[in-house]
């Protein structure tokens, strides 16, 4: 009878885990939009977006240790204080503080705004803000396809970028494990359409909110089934394929947020098999918070990224 009691137990667990594996991926991703929704509509609307992000990111670690997608990845790799330095200074100073991020893609903005957006009237401010956020999310995102392809295929930004590949495991943790010229080069590429052709603030908000809740998904140590939406978001499933050590693999699915332009771009890999768990660089990182922020600076640096020997 107790052997019966622990199989039934055992099977209702398996059930659960596997229809938790469906619902999580829609759940923490538009739960996390809505409370997105009441955080912006509040008196201290970053103050409460920032709860609402620590919570998403609370219940996914919860979820990497009920429900991995790889148990071998809950072992430190010994990095867990770089990546969060790095998520400090790429997501804290640079995007949640919006104050030296901006300060390109405003400069650009203030010469080309009066010549498109104010004379034409470009951005569809009287729209329904969830059709502002989708244009944006998508005007965005091309900028962000083409600043993640070019960071793989050109070597001078690759030094910068190969510290985001550089990780063993994917876990919520180091989503923000981003060397601060990569992140700039991408929010600039990314927003100064959008300064350009006149979206608002609380687009610019919403946008953020949208990559931050994607970041910590696509990244995350979760055995999520995301199906369908496969085709339209950069889900987890998708994501560890670009970071498999497999070029072949790897130099794929650059989308962040959506997948259009990877489909559109003939980089869309989705094969009918469990995504890589194979994951890194050939070359080397530097120990450390600061070392790792300067060795793309340096030759022997970049010949330690790429794998080659130093010089004397």
């Amino acid at each position: 009878m107790k052997a019966e009691r622990r199989a039934t137990v055992s099977r209702l667990g398996q059930v659960f885990r596997l229809v938790l594996g469906y619902l999580s991926w829609p759940l923490v991703l538009f739960g996390g939009l809505l409370g997105a929704y009441y955080a912006f509509a509040s008196a201290e609307p970053m103050v409460g977006f920032v709860a609402v992000y620590a919570a998403a990111v609370f219940i996914l670690f919860l979820l990497e240790r009920y429900i991995p997608y790889e148990r071998g990845w809950l072992q430190s790799d010994g990095e867990t204080v770089n990546d969060i330095g790095h998520t400090l200074a790429t997501k804290g100073l640079l995007q949640a503080a919006g104050l030296i991020a901006a300060v390109f893609p405003m400069y650009a903005a203030n010469i080309l705004q009066p010549l498109a957006a104010l004379k034409f009237g470009l951005w569809p401010s009287d729209w329904p803000m969830v059709f502002q956020v989708a244009i944006a999310v998508v005007v965005a995102e091309f900028g962000l396809y083409w600043s993640h392809r070019i960071a793989h295929e050109k070597l001078f930004f690759w030094r910068f970028h190969a510290l985001h590949h550089s990780v063993v495991r994917l876990w919520v943790i180091n989503t923000g494990r981003f060397h601060v010229a990569d992140s700039l080069f991408k929010i600039a590429m990314s927003q100064i359409p959008l300064y350009c052709l006149g979206a608002p603030l609380h687009v610019f908000w919403w946008l953020g909110a949208v990559t931050a809740f994607m970041g910590i998904l696509t990244h995350c140590n979760v055995d999520m089934r995301t199906g369908p939406f496969d085709y339209l978001f950069s889900t987890p499933r998708l994501h560890r394929w670009h970071h498999s050590k497999d070029l072949r693999e790897g130099n794929m699915n650059y989308g962040e947020n959506v997948v259009v332009w990877d489909l559109l771009f003939g980089t869309y890999y989705n094969p009918d098999r469990p995504s890589s768990t194979n994951i890194g660089i050939k070359g080397q990182i530097a120990q450390g918070f600061l070392a790792q922020l300067a060795q793309p600076f340096t030759k022997n640096g970049v010949r330690e990224i790429l794998g080659l020997p130093k010089k004397n």
